[in-house]
């Protein structure tokens, strides 16, 4: 199945809080549940912070040794933020979607079940099986 993907410019919208369209309702789904949901959304967080570092470094006075450790200080507390609350921001982009609340830690779930019941199964076989004599 092909997933319409969003342009740059709608993808920029989208990383700053914009909502898209309804066609791309099955590309948010995909973004916010893959694999590397957790690695798009700290590039999101990337390119919302970068606008900031820039001005800061660019535009304040003082040393460039103070500038940049500002800005680096800046950036880091945005990450440690949005960080902490990705799994609310993910659920909070689908909702926006169209989808149902829930159903960005279901599809996850489910994407990781089947490797989730093996580690299950390898922990009972090792820590729960009487050793033999």
């Amino acid at each position: 199945m092909s997933v319409a993907r969003p342009n740059p410019a709608q993808w920029l919208w989208y990383a700053f809080g914009g909502g898209l369209p309804a066609r791309y309702a099955s590309w948010v789904l995909h973004d916010t549940t893959t694999r590397t949901w957790w690695l798009r959304h700290i590039v999101r967080c990337v390119v919302q912070v970068a606008p900031f570092v820039v001005a800061i470094v660019v535009l304040v006075p003082g040393p460039l040794w103070l500038r940049l450790m500002c800005s680096l200080g800046g950036a880091i507390m945005g990450l440690i933020f949005s960080i902490s609350y990705m799994h609310e921001t993910a659920e909070h982009r689908l909702v926006k979607a169209g989808y149902p609340p829930g159903t960005g830690p279901a599809a996850r779930a489910e994407r990781t079940a089947d490797r989730d019941a093996a580690a299950a199964e390898r922990y009972a076989a090792r820590y729960r099986t009487p050793p033999a004599a």
